[in-house]
């Protein structure tokens, strides 16, 4: 005879929270696996749903995989605006500072590993991602990462520290000097560096990033 705590009806998610769970377990599945070897069974399963609800929420599989891109890219990018407007708000010495904003730039590759891990099965699957998919990531994502930083180094500009013509082209420069080597060294986050390698790449990014854009003295 059941007990009166096991006929308790156990409270349902709600459908914002069910479509989380689902989100969730694809990005856990699509970080894992990829995107050509993943399935909706598989989602489910880890969802603990059926694939029916999954398909409630999503119509196949490629609308699935771009819910879960878009949201996070968007998470990623709100987290380097915060640290462009944090590490640039008051910049009292230009050469730290942005050291300081390059290693803070890094932080979402350990932050949001299932991301970054989805980000590298992209690179391995390009060819057969759904259309459109690698555009409206760059534009939710590193797009929009970009230009944020390109208003933080516009008025940097404007106080006399930099020498920038084209904000959006700043920022690609920084970004590529000063992160990039430990992005790719790294594999996106896959094989972590040692801090002392991290730091050595960062500053000497941050030294060419200078030198590129450092204001004309007067004549």
């Amino acid at each position: 005879m059941a007990t009166p705590a096991a006929t308790i009806n156990r409270v349902q998610p709600g459908p914002a929270e069910e479509r989380r769970d689902i989100v969730q377990a694809a990005r856990d599945v699509f970080a894992r696996e990829g995107w050509t070897h993943t399935t909706v069974e598989e989602i489910a399963a880890r969802a603990g749903v059926a694939p029916e609800t999954v398909e409630h929420y999503f119509r196949d599989r490629e609308r699935l995989l771009l819910s879960v891109v878009l949201e996070s890219a968007a998470q990623v990018a709100a987290a380097l605006t915060i640290a462009a407007e944090e590490h640039l708000v008051e910049v009292t010495d230009l050469e730290r500072d942005l050291a300081a904003l390059g290693r803070a730039w890094l932080a979402p590759l350990t932050d949001f590993p299932e991301h970054f891990a989805i980000i590298r099965h992209i690179g391995a699957e390009i060819d057969r991602l759904p259309a459109g998919l690698l555009e409206m990531w760059q534009s939710a994502g590193p797009q929009q990462a970009r230009r944020q930083l390109g208003r933080r180094l516009e008025h940097l500009a404007e106080l006399g520290l930099l020498d920038i013509t084209d904000a959006d082209h700043a920022a690609e420069r920084f970004i590529q000097l000063v992160t990039g080597g430990v992005v790719q060294r790294s594999f996106h986050g896959a094989c972590p560096l040692p801090d002392f390698e991290t730091d050595t790449l960062v500053t000497r990014g941050v030294a060419d990033f200078i030198r590129l854009f450092s204001p004309v003295a007067p004549r």
